[in-house]
Order: C-alpha cells, then sequence, then structure tokens
C-alpha cells in the first residue's frame, strides 16, 4: 500500500489542454473514484499515474517517490482494463501467475499466491479454463485476480465495469467494495456512472474539462456540491435546476421567476438583495402537494417498480419528481408541488454554491 500525491499536474497533446493543473493527495490504502462525463481527463490522469502517458508538467509521487519518468514496471502498481487484456492461450492460472512467472518467483509461492487470489474471487473451479470459456463477468475476476497477485502498491481500475450488464455490475461492484475491504489496498478507480462513484469511494473527485470540480465523501456531494455541474452530475435523476432572482423583504427571503411566482428559501447572508442565482432541488426532495406554490405540466410518467419518474414541465424548463407514491400513476394534465426549504440548494451566477 502507498500514498501518492498528484501536484500541478497537466497534460497536453500538441497545443490542446487536456488536464488543467490538477492537484490530489490520495491517503494509504484509500479507495479514491474519479468521475465525470467523457473526455473530462480522468482516464488520462489514471494513465499517467501508471506511466502510460506523459507528464506535460507538474509531479506525480508514490510513497514520497517522485515517478514522472520511472516506466510502468518500476512504479509497483497493478492496472485493471476495461478490457480484460487476458493471454486467450493461457488458463486462468497461468494469466494469474504471468506476472511472477517473469519475476522468477518459486513454483511454489505462485501456486500459494495463485490459491489465495483465486479464493478470495471464487475462482477456484475455473482455474484450467481459457478465457474463451469464461463469462464476461468470470474474465473481469480474473484480470482483478492478475493485479491481487502481483500485491502492488496501488490498484488502478480503468472503467471495468463498462462492458458488464447492469447486474453483473451490480454483483462486481459488490465484490470489489468486499475485496478493498480485505485487502485494505490504494485504488483508483475510473468510471463516468455515478452510482459506482458513490457506492465504491471512500472520496469521490469529480472532473470536468480537465479540472477538478470537487473531492470528498459521496453523501458530501451529493448533499453539498459545490458548484451546478456537480448537483447536476451526481444523483439519479440529476438536480432540478430554476433560474430566479434571490428578493429580501422584511420578514423573508424568497427566489422569484420570471413568471412572478416565488420560493421560499432560507437566508444566504452572502447573497445580495436582487442578486440572479440558479435554485436547485433533486427530484426525491419535491414534495407533490394539491396547495403547492408551482404548477406543473406531466409530460411523461416511468414507473421503475420501487419508484416512480414524472417528467414535468415547470416555467417552460424540463422538471423531474422520483416518487414512491403509486397514486401519480393517475395524475391529470396538471399537479401542484412544493420545495421544502430545507432541501434547496442555491447557486450563483457563476454557478456556485452559496451556503
Amino acid at each position: 500500500m502507498a500514498s501518492i500525491d498528484i501536484s500541478a499536474i497537466r497534460k497536453s497533446y500538441g497545443h490542446f489542454p487536456v488536464l488543467h493543473g490538477v492537484n490530489l493527495t490520495i491517503r494509504d490504502g484509500e479507495f479514491i473514484v474519479l468521475v465525470g462525463p467523457s473526455g473530462c481527463g480522468k482516464s488520462t490522469l489514471l494513465r499517467m499515474i501508471a506511466g502510460l502517458e506523459d507528464v506535460t508538467s507538474g509531479e506525480i509521487s508514490i510513497e514520497g517517490r517522485r515517478v514522472n519518468d520511472l516506466p510502468p514496471k518500476d512504479r509497483d502498481i497493478a492496472m485493471v482494463f476495461q478490457s480484460y487484456a487476458l493471454y486467450p492461450h493461457m488458463t486462468v492460472a497461468d494469466n494469474m501467475s504471468y506476472s511472477l512467472r517473469l519475476r522468477k518467483t518459486k513454483k511454489e509461492r505462485i501456486g500459494e499466491i495463485v490459491a489465495g487470489a483465486s479464493s478470495k474471487l471464487g475462482l477456484d473451479a475455473l482455474l484450467q479454463r481459457r478465457p474463451k470459456a469464461l463469462s464476461g463477468g468470470q474474465r473481469q475476476r480474473v484480470a482483478m485476480g492478475r493485479a491481487i497477485v502481483r500485491q502492488p502498491k496501488a490498484f488502478l481500475f480503468d472503467e471495468p465495469l463498462s462492458n458488464l450488464d447492469a447486474r453483473l455490475r451490480e454483483q462486481m461492484r459488490a465484490e470489489i467494495k468486499k475485496l478493498h475491504k480485505e485487502l485494505g489496498a490504494t485504488s483508483i478507480y475510473v468510471t463516468h456512472d455515478q452510482i459506482e462513484a458513490m457506492t465504491l469511494a471512500d472520496r469521490i473527485v469529480a472532473m470536468h474539462g480537465g479540472v477538478v470540480q470537487q473531492v470528498g465523501a459521496p453523501l458530501d456531494l451529493y448533499d453539498r456540491p459545490a458548484n451546478l455541474f456537480v448537483a447536476g452530475f451526481i444523483g439519479s435523476p440529476g438536480m432540478n435546476f430554476l433560474e430566479g432572482t434571490y428578493v429580501v423583504e422584511k420578514e423573508s427571503t424568497s427566489v422569484r421567476f420570471a413568471n412572478g411566482t416565488a420560493v421560499s428559501v432560507e437566508p444566504r447572508n452572502t447573497l445580495a438583495n436582487q442578486s440572479k442565482v440558479t435554485l436547485g432541488i433533486r427530484p426525491e426532495h419535491v414534495v407533490i402537494s394539491p396547495t403547492g406554490a408551482i404548477e406543473a405540466g406531466v409530460e411523461l410518467v416511468e414507473p421503475t417498480g420501487f419508484g416512480i419518474i414524472l417528467h414535468l414541465s415547470v416555467h417552460g424548463l424540463p422538471f423531474k419528481i422520483f416518487t414512491l407514491d403509486r397514486s401519480v400513476l393517475n395524475v391529470s394534465t396538471t399537479i401542484r408541488v412544493d420545495f421544502p426549504k430545507e432541501r434547496l440548494h442555491l447557486f450563483d451566477s457563476e454557478g456556485r454554491r452559496v451556503d
């Protein structure tokens, strides 16, 4: 296990910048998830840590040792790829032990290490099979086993579950989390799936446009998103946004919308009266009420089994509600909703959170 320090890292391809001064400290034994949309730079950052991409400027250190110019094989890390990258002519046991044989590890020791890893991953009955005889989930477990046997300082996962179906992804998420708890190894995991990020991470690093937007525990990003990007990206369905004006009156504060309706909010001392703001509320926090302050047009009703997603139009903008109340299956063309004060988020004209 090892700590990893990333200091002022920049990456450019020619004149095209991809990463813009990333700073991040990953603690010994921590599970960090880099999350963001395609093209945000998360995989590029992971590959720079692995040594598969050159550093344009800045410094990467593993366990206090600068590794910018070290080849991948000397960084003592193990990487699990999206594509499995197994040798098709080798058995599971041979794929897992390959790196140990390259190191001239004694045969008896190889057997012990492979047996320990296969037991953790439920691969004991598959050791003599070749990759073509395995399912996608089994191949991914073999790829993880191949990384485990190396006993590296850190594990790097590059969207390892992207090729799996939804049910198998759910199963593999649980296996990865249990494995990390057992091994206690420093891990960096890249995904565009915010559900994976929320369920796996000790801390999430939300990235957008090559810039780190927020770093924190999963529920910190859910409860207190730093800006509009994080607020909209974290959560499923994503947060609803409505633009308005922050109005301070004698005994109340509110956000007033262009059509004259208003929603009461808790005072924000850092906001001036008549400031332009964006009000945010998560779909699961909206309250359906016949006396609600806001009227919404119903456009689509999606039953999911556990709950129901209502697609609405509020002030001409798309708006979603998630509810467990099945009576909404019979709603008419409009409903009224309320926004509880304690569930509201405010963002300033630059898109930054206002507390």
